[in-house]
């Protein structure tokens, strides 16, 4: 098995389990991520999606048995095959629930394209990331979007041409991560944090946050952008968690959401 899910008390998580080859990936797993996160994206009673991984690194990026069959592939099919990893790749950045990713030890290649389109991500300390593909001989295109969005272009101008290793506390500094912890084994606890502070939040206005975030990232702020903004607030006042998250606390009380945990 590659890959191990649950959802659990609206926790969904998903765990790359193929210690054996350092949990990396190739088309099997991609697909396989890829048909649940769209299954997933369907159930509004999901609060957070937790990605984590088995064995002591979180992934080594792309599997190369998966890379040497690839070079051997002609022109459309390499195309066909690397749109798989953006669908991949969007479906994690686009997923309605917050996405909490957990790494430890290496996050290489495409690896890091999963750590820069999660929305909250907590490292170990002995956690290193790496944009080796032009050391392969090839460049990290898909994953390009997020991994810039994050570090920006500067870095990026650094990083992605020398594919220098990068570790935690660089990585920190970076904005690859949110928060180190000093040992692979206290991810979990961390990430059990979060998602306490996420339960207390309206699930409703925390998906319509997000959103919020991705249509407001990058736009110039004029008169459409104040126009899309006050139909956002409009909507969610109106809203049956709006109404309710008000009424609480007006009458000093806590939101259903909270009374049903």
């Amino acid at each position: 098995m590659t890959i191990e899910t649950s959802v659990s008390n609206g926790i969904a998580r998903l765990v790359l389990s193929r210690p054996e080859k350092r949990n990396a990936f190739d088309g099997g797993m991609i697909a396989t991520i890829t048909d649940i996160l769209k299954e997933w994206s369907q159930l509004n009673d999901i609060r957070a999606l937790v990605i984590s991984a088995a064995g002591e690194t979180f992934c080594a990026g792309a599997d190369l048995g998966w890379m040497k069959r690839t070079a051997n592939l002609d022109y459309q099919a390499n195309r066909d095959d690397a749109r798989k990893l953006a669908g991949m790749m969007e479906g994690i950045d686009h997923f309605p629930a917050p996405v909490i990713t957990l790494v430890q030890g290496a996050a290489f290649g495409g690896a890091l394209g999963i750590v820069c389109a999660s929305d909250i991500v907590f490292a170990s300390s002995d956690a290193r990331f790496c944009l080796s593909e032009v050391r392969l001989g090839i460049i990290p295109a898909v994953i390009s979007p997020y991994v810039i969005r994050v570090m920006g272009e500067r870095a990026a101008r650094r990083f992605m041409l020398t594919s220098e290793l990068i570790d935690s506390q660089k990585a920190l500094a970076m904005g690859f991560i949110h928060q180190l912890v000093d040992q692979p084994e206290d991810l979990p606890e961390q990430a059990e944090q979060v998602l306490t502070l996420l339960k207390n939040n309206s699930p409703a206005a925390v998906r319509a946050c997000k959103q919020l975030i991705a249509d407001v990232s990058g736009r110039p702020i004029n008169s459409q952008l104040m126009e899309m903004t006050s139909e956002a607030i409009a909507n969610i006042r109106q809203s049956s968690e709006g109404q309710e998250g008000l009424s609480a606390f007006l009458e000093k009380r806590s939101p259903a959401w909270q009374e049903k945990e």
